[in-house]
């Protein structure tokens, strides 16, 4: 854990955990993913960023504390009830966001539209 990942969460200490288990899932997948800091969030990334992690609250969806929003891109729409929004920034590239406020939310599926936005990024 970096100086600057724990300033992101610095008084979110639930949030933290999640980002925790979040980063351990993806690295134990992906190994030779960097993960990167900005101030306003986590970027995971190989080639160009896939997978993106902030503390912002995105309407009422999210609970008021202990959770993340995680952001990643996809050459599709999802439908699916989990997601907080799905925007187009450009023609064929989907930006999707979920929140997450539970362990139980950083499942398999979560870990698959996870593996789809990496190989999109890749191909970028």
């Amino acid at each position: 854990m970096t100086v600057d990942e724990l300033a992101l969460f610095s008084g979110r200490p639930a949030a933290l955990t999640l980002y925790e288990r979040l980063r351990a899932g993806i690295l134990a997948r992906w190994p030779d993913v960097e993960v990167r800091a900005a101030r306003t969030q986590m970027a995971f990334r190989e080639r160009y960023g896939f997978a993106f992690v902030s503390t912002r609250r995105m309407g009422r969806a999210c609970p008021a504390e202990g959770f993340i929003i995680l952001s990643f891109g996809l050459g599709r729409r999802l439908d699916s009830p989990r997601l907080l929004a799905a925007v187009e920034p450009y023609p064929g590239r989907w930006t999707h966001h979920v929140c997450v406020s539970s362990a139980e939310q950083l499942d398999g599926e979560l870990f698959s539209w996870l593996a789809e936005a990496r190989a999109f990024a890749l191909v970028k």
